[in-house]
């Protein structure tokens, strides 16, 4: 059964090294985010340094998730001091789920203060697609798609909740998840 990968990328408006207090708010309440989002139904899983390295992302080991890597636009700092993003990659078992958990509890709280800690880049901030059972989306994969979602807009390949795809590539809609006008069928 196809699973469902999820890209996030965000710019921070200053490093996540920075003693200020906004800074280490996210940073603190981000440890609270990923423990919630990992007890909740429909989260199968999520990329984490294989040597469980906390704070270092381009130098990390991240397994099977693969390389590293961070979309074109990205030009900030790449060093454990300077780096200025949040991101993350996970596999959920179908977008009703994923929608629930990122829309609900500790982590819609902190949707809501997103504007506190991230600078408005006007382009997307997530993306989704469909990978086969048994795959690990990597990396590069979530780049690549949340690029082509910048580029060409929600497509099978690459699409947001607000235009989601079934796994056989059909357009789609969830109850409750995305404009009315959207729905399908």
């Amino acid at each position: 059964m196809p699973r469902l990968a999820l890209y996030t990328f965000g710019v921070l408006t200053s490093p996540l090294a920075d003693p200020a207090p906004l800074t280490r708010e996210f940073y603190d309440i981000g440890e609270a985010v990923y423990r919630k989002i990992g007890q909740h139904p429909g989260y199968l899983a999520r990329a984490e340094p294989a040597g469980g390295e906390q704070g270092v992302l381009f130098e990390a080991d991240w397994g099977a998730w693969g390389e590293f890597a961070v979309p074109s636009w990205y030009d900030k700092g790449r060093t454990a001091e300077t780096t200025a993003l949040a991101t993350t990659l996970s596999l959920w078992t179908d977008l009703r789920p994923a929608f629930d958990a990122i829309y609900t509890g500790l982590h819609r709280e902190a949707l809501n203060r997103r504007y506190d800690w991230f600078e408005r880049s006007g382009h997307p901030n997530y993306v989704f697609w469909w990978v086969s059972d048994g795959a690990i989306p990597t990396w590069r994969d979530g780049v690549s798609r949340l690029e082509h979602l910048r580029e060409h807009g929600a497509a099978p390949h690459a699409f947001t909740f607000h235009h989601p795809f079934t796994p056989e590539g059909n357009p789609t809609r969830t109850e409750g998840i995305g404009p009315k006008g959207d729905q399908v069928g």
